[in-house]
């Protein structure tokens, strides 16, 4: 028989060996086989009687420590913003902490959530484990944002999520100070108590929700969007140093401008424009391009990092923006601000008179822009209106850059992107935070100008990496699925106009459709509707092409100081070119899909917020004109009535099906129309109407109307109660659909 180890050995090996401690590990690293294996088995059952060993499942383990896998339970956040965990069961005296190390695949871990993950011994630190999560297999309960209402034994928590109508229950004990009609934060914590509503426990005050600028914290929170930089994360942006000069090429005397909108706060692109002074490329120009290089700030793996890539971009609000990275540097370091030293990684690209591009490449710069400019001040120039700051660039700056915009045009006329220039309205806010009015935003050529460039530069971008044979995220747009080309055909066909079937789908079959509704009262349904056939853009590391752009090649590195995406492709084009060891990292490689699937969803969020954050201000807007008549048209049809969009401001308001009239309405859903059984009135997409403002909630963001008009006729008002759904006392204020009626116990 094999000599048995002594206890001692044994301890040892446990000690060293923490993956490998079941009875036949330890057997096999000893060389014991038949009797001296049920003498092994004698000794680990003697050891852990005595308390020395703990047997979990089939190993054994130091009885004050924990097996290396263990499920556990997030408890807390440190001062930097690492997730603090404990073990979900403990039967010891102190429980061990085990610091987790946040996962590089950009997945966030809350409070409460339940983990599955690899453990490492820290002995010498603060906490008794490093932790490397596995999965999470437990989320937190889910967060509640809501208003509360007092009651006499605590109070409940109603939504302010316009189709949420479900509201929760606090008892007494779990009000946490919060006062009647605050803004707060919950968490559930059981099923339906008394009253059949479920349990919920407050634990934040968010305050007075009409208070000034207080409308966009409700899309903060709500979305998940995180709102305030971890102190480990400023302290990396606050210390980080302007860029050295090094081996970049230095284009500081050269005129390039940055044109962005007047309050603008960062500026991430500049441009200049020169003649070609090529015989062979007469009328032909060179146009540069000039971005931050955000990547020398933001290295791989670093806590700048790891925070820009959970948030994935940057969020805007008529009050607030929600950047991707700290002040210190989207509004400093890495802003081309005027008179300033910035590195910058630039683009010089040929045209030639068509506007057709002959060549491209790409360098890494320092630069120092002359001047800051806005688009308003750079069309009057170029209009023949110049002021100070202008007025010395006009010749050699300004006119060059609209010169090289008309030949752009031609190729852009040429090859046939969507012609969606849908009217943008603006919520104007003054110094409290109050609506003062919802304007359209202006689409200038100065507007037209920087956007083509810009479409450009990602262009080049795309082809070099693909020629260098260099993984990067491309910015996806798919052509439309056939059910939503089938819809749109309905609602043009409604609008009188056409969409041909039986032919594959490109760009300009949809721009038929849109110059023919163009300068018509239909032209923004229209172009609402194309908008909606649409797929969703993304990214991802495969290239499908973008079909609204009618471009086979499109990668986004334009806009790094709020877009993830920009900065792998900034990354990409360093590690392409050796221009340092701040490219792309082997974890940026091997995680490029998870990567484009994270931010593509952080960006539909930020969409979804910002959009509830304007319903808000629009309701908040409308609803010091309750009882006026709006224009409007037919937006949307639903079982439960229709949607009118509000010619002046844009606003979205619910027509109840109750209020459209004494008769029973049939819901169509293919041709997606509502028709009267008695008149036969037809109610579709696109029917123009008058309509009376009934209710306006500011906190959901749902606007109540009601039809007086249908196409110029008048509609007979209702009686309340002979229409399908009965009065319009049923429906919610901001709902999207009605609530049920509930008879009354007698």
């Amino acid at each position: 028989m094999k000599q048995l180890p002594t206890r001692e050995d044994l301890l040892k090996f446990i000690a060293e060996n923490p993956s490998k401690t079941n009875k036949r590990d330890i057997a096999k690293a000893f060389g014991l086989k038949g009797a001296a294996k049920i003498e092994l088995k004698r000794m680990l059952k003697d050891l852990t009687d005595e308390g020395v060993l703990e047997k979990r499942r089939r190993n054994f383990s130091d009885a004050d420590g924990l097996p290396p896998v263990a499920v556990l339970k997030a408890v807390a956040l440190d001062a930097g913003g690492e997730v603090i965990a404990e073990p979900r069961e403990w039967d010891g005296e102190t429980t061990p902490q085990v610091l987790i190390q946040m996962p590089q695949n950009g997945q966030t871990i809350g409070v409460g959530d339940t983990l599955l993950a690899r453990l490492t011994a820290t002995p010498e630190a603060d906490h008794a484990y490093e932790g490397r999560l596995i999965r999470k297999i437990g989320s937190a309960p889910s967060r509640i944002l809501g208003l509360f209402r007092e009651g006499t034994e605590g109070g409940r928590i109603v939504p302010i999520d316009k189709k949420a109508s479900k509201e929760w229950m606090v008892p007494a004990g779990d009000v946490n100070g919060a006062k009647d009609g605050e803004l707060v934060e919950a968490q559930q914590t059981g099923p339906k108590g008394r009253m059949g509503l479920p349990k919920a426990k407050i634990v934040e005050r968010l305050g007075d929700p009409m208070a000034p600028k207080a409308i966009s914290l409700f899309a903060v929170h709500s979305h998940g969007i995180p709102d305030a930089f971890p102190e480990n994360v400023l302290a990396e942006a606050e210390n980080a140093a302007e860029a050295p000069m090094g081996n970049r090429l230095d284009l500081r005397e050269m005129p390039l401008v940055t044109i962005d909108p007047a309050d603008a706060r960062d500026h991430d692109d500049a441009v200049f424009v020169e003649v070609d002074a090529d015989p062979a490329n007469e009328g032909g120009f060179h146009i540069w391009v000039a971005i931050a290089d955000v990547a020398h700030y933001v290295t791989p793996g670093s806590e700048l990092d790891r925070e820009a890539r959970k948030r994935g971009n940057s969020s805007y609000f008529p009050d607030r923006v929600v950047p991707m990275l700290p002040d210190a540097l989207s509004g400093d370091l890495c802003s081309l601000h005027e008179g300033v030293e910035r590195p910058a990684i630039a683009l010089k690209i040929t045209i030639d008179g068509a506007g057709v591009k002959r060549d491209h490449s790409f360098h890494r710069i320092m630069m120092k822009s002359p001047a800051s400019l806005n688009y308003q001040e750079v069309q009057a120039a170029e209009d023949g209106e110049v002021n100070a700051k202008s007025k010395p660039l006009l010749d050699t700056v300004i006119h060059p850059l609209f010169a090289a915009y008309r030949a752009l045009s031609k190729a852009r006329a040429n090859r046939q992107p969507l012609h969606l220039d849908l009217p943008e309205r603006k919520v104007e806010l003054n110094e409290t935070g109050k609506v003062t009015s919802v304007a359209f935003r202006e689409r200038l050529d100065a507007h037209k100008m920087i956007e083509e460039f810009m479409v450009l530069a990602n262009v080049c971008a795309a082809e070099t990496l693909e020629a260098k044979r260099r993984p990067l995220l491309y910015r996806v747009h798919e052509e439309p699925g056939p059910e939503k080309l089938d819809a749109l055909r309905e609602t043009a066909q409604a609008s009188g106009l056409v969409l041909a079937k039986g032919q594959v789908l490109k760009t300009q079959h949809l721009n038929k459709l849109l110059d023919a509704a163009a300068g018509t009262a239909n032209s923004e349904l229209i172009s609402m509707s194309v908008l909606r056939s649409m797929t969703q853009a993304y990214y991802a590391p495969h290239n499908y092409g973008h079909f609204g752009l009618n471009l086979k090649k499109y990668a986004h590195f334009t806009s790094p100081i709020r877009r993830y995406a920009d900065l792998i492709v900034h990354r990409a084009l360093i590690s392409a070119h050796d221009w340092g060891d701040d490219g792309l990292s082997e974890f940026d490689v091997e995680n490029l899909k998870q990567t484009g699937e994270q931010i593509s969803e952080t960006e539909r969020r930020s969409m979804l917020a910002e959009r509830d954050t304007n319903d808000r201000y629009l309701a908040a807007y409308l609803s010091e004109r309750m009882g006026q008549e709006f224009d409007g048209q037919i937006s949307g049809i639903a079982r439960f009535g229709v949607f009118v969009k509000l010619t002046e401001t844009g606003a979205d308001g619910l027509v109840p099906i109750s209020t459209l009239g004494d008769e029973y309405f049939r819901h169509d859903a293919e041709k997606g129309q509502l028709r009267g059984e008695k008149s036969g009135m037809t109610i579709t997409l696109g029917q123009k109407v008058r309509a009376k403002l009934t209710e306006a909630a500011p906190v959901t963001g749902g606007l109540m109307l009601e039809i007086l008009e249908l196409e110029g006729k008048k509609l007979k008002p209702s009686k309340g109660g002979s229409g399908r759904r009965g009065s319009a006392r049923k429906f919610r204020p901001g709902t999207r659909k009605p609530l049920k009626s509930k008879k009354r116990r007698k």
